[in-house]
């Protein structure tokens, strides 16, 4: 190769870098909404499918149809939600402009509580003495919470709004599915070869469906398992108990951090008897680690890939790019393993020996 031929393909290696990183740096701040669109369109492909079937087979219809249902079932709840939310707080602050007020009595047994019982109930107990005191003592603590608090409220409303506009152009993808996946299935075959892409693609769409049937899926089962225990015990607040079970479930993080201080409570404060008590205990306990083997039956069926490393990959991936890296560290694990295992089971040596009779007998 001459130096003007080096020069040459150095200069288009270098335009072409530009141009991939130009284009990435576009691309970039739509990044995490087309990322939960195609895992979105990949996990309801399947009802979307049964769907048109019912519609004469039309794709755009019952993409439409999808996209409006979940736009309702999320937007109505929220819109609840934050109305009963925004309507509490306000009359809290009205309450406190007005000097009225206050909170009810801690009882004894709030005092016996494992660990932080004894400091609960002394500030609890402070806070119903005097409460503009108590406030205005723990003024920097209460700000600080509060600041959280509407950070958190910022961020999730940001979640949702992010979720539906990824639902609706999920929709989108759905109603050119076919045609989809025909490019994805080309892009993947000139990466991996024509016997590759088509395995590859498999694995992603199977592997994609299994998270979010193995930890949506048991994220939900367990929700509604721990929230009809919560009823039936006469627990308050039960159906946001719930709720919060499922966010915990879904974040991978167990919903005994919820079950134990309502076990605490059943004890304490509950009217049930001592039976009942047990039974509830023992029901809320089960219940609060069903996900241990819920997920070896859900998370990784279809795929083929262990289920080990189905769990390690979106575990991983979600402390290393939040909740979408569920997604994402399973589908690059899987595909990684296979990749890998492949490479071993070419092992020319291994061919050799096993294609030789003599060597194999010796």
């Amino acid at each position: 190769m001459t130096v003007h031929e080096f020069t040459d393909a150095l200069v288009r290696v270098g335009l072409l870098a530009m141009m991939v990183i130009l284009c990435f740096r576009i691309f970039n701040p739509f990044l995490n909404l087309m990322l939960w669109a195609l895992i979105l369109a990949v996990t309801l492909s399947p009802l979307h499918q049964k769907l048109a079937l019912k519609v004469s087979g039309k794709q755009g219809m019952a993409a439409t149809l999808i996209v409006l249902l979940g736009i309702v079932l999320i937007v109505f709840p929220v819109v609840k939600l934050a109305g009963a939310l925004a309507q509490n707080m306000t009359s809290l602050h009205e309450a406190y402009e007005a000097g009225t007020l206050a909170l009810p009595a801690p009882q004894e047994s709030v005092a016996e509580w494992p660990v932080i019982g004894q400091q609960t109930y002394t500030a609890w107990q402070e806070a119903v003495d005097n409460l503009p005191k108590f406030i205005e003592d723990n003024k920097t603590t209460i700000e600080s919470l509060v600041t959280k608090g509407v950070a958190m409220a910022k961020s999730a409303a940001g979640t949702i709004f992010l979720f539906l506009g990824a639902l609706i152009v999920a929709g989108v993808m759905m109603a050119f599915s076919e045609n989809g996946s025909r490019a994805m299935l080309s892009i993947l075959a000139r990466f991996a070869g024509p016997e590759g892409g088509p395995e590859v693609h498999k694995l992603a769409t199977m592997t994609t469906r299994s998270v979010a049937v193995g930890v949506l899926g048991v994220a939900l089962i367990q929700g509604i398992l721990m929230g009809l225990g919560f009823l039936l015990a006469g627990v308050p607040a039960a159906g946001l108990l719930a709720l919060i079970v499922l966010l915990l479930a879904i974040m991978q993080l167990p919903a005994t951090l919820v079950g134990i201080p309502v076990i605490i409570w059943l004890w304490n404060s509950g009217d049930a008897g001592t039976t009942m008590n047990v039974v509830w205990s023992v029901y809320i306990v089960v219940a609060g680690l069903s996900d241990n083997f819920l997920k070896p039956v859900l998370l990784g069926r279809g795929v083929d890939a262990p289920m080990p490393v189905i769990l390690i990959g979106a575990l991983g991936g979600m402390m290393s790019a939040g909740f979408i890296g569920l997604f994402l560290g399973a589908v690059v694990l899987a595909v990684g393993y296979q990749i890998f295992m492949r490479w071993v089971d070419r092992n020319p040596a291994v061919e050799q020996t096993a294609g030789d009779p003599a060597e194999a007998a010796e």
